[in-house]
């Protein structure tokens, strides 16, 4: 310990205030622009996760907390098991959950509202950095999604192989604040069937 030294400190004035800084979000966004524009991207803002055992009143604390409306949910390794929204605690998903198996309300744990990884979509990084905020509208459109995932595989993992990580999301709702306008949704493919289901009919019109 001999080559460490204390820094040098002092008494906080009582003016001081907190730092709550946010990421400048650009306004008035056009649909031309690029689409890292409109992307929460976690090399700047980092995200936050929740264990799939955690409860229904602890997840929303935790949001609260946090001050975010979504958590991943992640198991003890870190890897992706789903996320969950404010609107998958406060909405209609605990009621119809109760209706289906029975219990209490406060037994509800996260895992049980949340949208399990198999039904989410993702996007390369390469190809958000080559498309425009229109051509992410139109995507979340085409399949009915609130969200969308980043995936990059630029990093790499203990053994030197590629390895793949969510470096974002997209939002409807945080587009919409950027572009000015509510973002509109209709059909919501659910599984990979069924979005393959809708490229191809998307493609052949």
């Amino acid at each position: 310990m001999t080559n460490f030294k204390p820094l040098q400190y002092f008494a906080i004035a009582k003016t001081t205030k907190i730092d709550r800084r946010t990421t400048n979000r650009p306004t008035d966004v056009a649909l031309e622009d690029p689409a890292t524009l409109v992307m929460t991207d976690f090399n700047e803002t980092q995200p936050f996760s929740i264990e799939p055992t955690a409860s229904i009143d602890d997840t929303n604390d935790k949001m609260i907390a946090c001050g975010v409306r979504l958590l991943f949910v992640t198991d003890a390794a870190g890897s992706l098991l789903g996320l969950v929204t404010a609107s998958d605690v406060l909405g209609e998903k605990p009621l119809k959950y109760l209706q289906e198996h029975g219990g209490r309300r406060e037994d509800i744990i996260a895992q049980e509202i949340m949208t399990p990884h198999e039904q989410l979509l993702a996007l390369h990084m390469n190809d958000v950095q080559m498309a425009s905020v229109g051509d992410i509208i139109e995507t979340m459109k085409t399949f009915g999604r609130q969200h969308i995932l980043v995936s990059d595989s630029a990093n790499q993992d203990s053994s030197g192989a590629s390895a793949e990580t969510i470096r974002g999301i997209f939002s409807t709702s945080q587009i919409s604040r950027q572009v000015g306008f509510t973002i509109e949704l209709v059909e919501r493919a659910n599984n990979f069937a069924e979005v393959e289901k809708t490229l191809v009919s998307a493609a052949a019109v």
